[in-house]
């Protein structure tokens, strides 16, 4: 079935009708909608004992990087930076997005100061949509958190090692009031849409069209432990000319210069082919693509929400960081946020 865009909030109607006709023609690769959504919860966690877990930082390689994930009483999620111990920890709220990058698109949370900052934390942030974990603290040792070989499983099996505990506090879910969409000018579009029946759930329907081996690809699951775990194993992608620039001419830029991409933490896609082993292999069609749009990144927009775990439908066409937090942004300021 065709899906249609929600109330245009920016953008223009003619180019957003245009690409929503083209991601309607993109073949679904892969329709789980036929899962159960994650069972609803009535009470909050946080996690039972404290764990850490260690890897080469992503904007400085040749460095290690600590995440300890630790239980607190504080309602939502927050990064807390322990090699700046005056400083505050951040929430992981819109309201502390930084920046999503330019040359490396990742968000960044910042609170306070310039230097209490987190920089790719979406890969950390995004797994709060698919567990049962309402209240973290996530202490780090520098703002440069590790990018890992097997995208965020490694940080699903510590947090799976840290067990669980009950707080006193009731789980609140929210969705929108309305369906709405944002949509900039190259067809790259966003819709949010509220949740329909008497269960919370969250169903994501993305997908991506890359001029190079990724080419097009769409996907459309309900957002549960099973499919987080899924997701949770794709890296981040880049195309074989940034990761050339990134290693020549890019050296000149401080935020590049050090960049800890290699052959195993990222997936290089080339005109024709990929450039290392793609994962997630489908019918002959590698997927790790848009597994890794869909969950790890898509989803770290949806954690930005910390009054609640945001319930309803996400359409995503070639959208990115920058469109995500806008949409965001905008459910804020336009009052499109509503308890269930």
């Amino acid at each position: 079935m065709n899906k249609i865009p929600g109330r245009l909030l920016a953008g223009n109607e003619k180019i957003l009708s245009a690409s929503y006709d083209e991601f309607n023609r993109i073949a679904v690769d892969l329709d789980l909608t036929s899962q159960a959504s994650q069972p609803p919860r009535t009470r909050q966690k946080t996690i039972a004992e404290p764990v850490s877990i260690s890897g080469h930082g992503t904007f400085a390689g040749n460095s290690t990087t600590t995440i300890r994930f630790e239980p607190t009483d504080r309602e939502g999620w927050w990064l807390s930076r322990s090699d700046l111990p005056n400083a505050l920890p951040i929430r992981v709220t819109i309201d502390n997005v930084w920046t999503t990058g330019s040359i490396v698109s990742n968000i960044v949370l910042r609170a306070g100061g310039p230097h209490n900052y987190v920089r790719m934390v979406e890969h950390i942030i995004s797994l709060r949509m698919g567990i049962d974990i309402d209240n973290l603290m996530i202490k780090i040792s520098s703002g440069d958190p590790p990018l890992f070989d097997r995208g965020s499983l490694d940080l699903l099996e510590a947090l799976d090692r840290a067990g669980r505990r009950a707080v006193d506090r009731p789980v609140n879910y929210i969705t929108v009031k309305e369906p709405v969409t944002l949509c900039w000018d190259h067809g790259q579009f966003l819709t949010v849409s509220p949740n329909t029946g008497t269960v919370p759930k969250l169903v994501v329907d993305a997908a991506v069209n890359f001029p190079n081996a990724i080419g097009k690809q769409r996907i459309i699951f309900p957002v549960n432990c099973t499919n987080l775990l899924t997701g949770a194993e794709a890296r981040t992608n880049t195309p074989y000319g940034k990761m050339i620039y990134c290693k020549t001419l890019g050296k000149i830029f401080a935020d590049i210069r050090n960049l800890g991409y290699t052959n195993k933490n990222i997936l290089i896609a080339g005109k024709r082919k990929y450039h290392n082993q793609p994962r997630m292999v489908r019918n002959g069609k590698s997927l790790e693509p848009i597994w890794h749009r869909s969950t790890l990144d898509l989803l770290a927009a949806a954690a930005l929400i910390p009054e609640g775990l945001f319930v309803g439908e996400i359409t995503s066409y070639k959208a990115g960081h920058r469109l995500d937090c806008d949409l965001i942004t905008q459910l804020y300021l336009q009052d499109l946020l509503t308890f269930i």
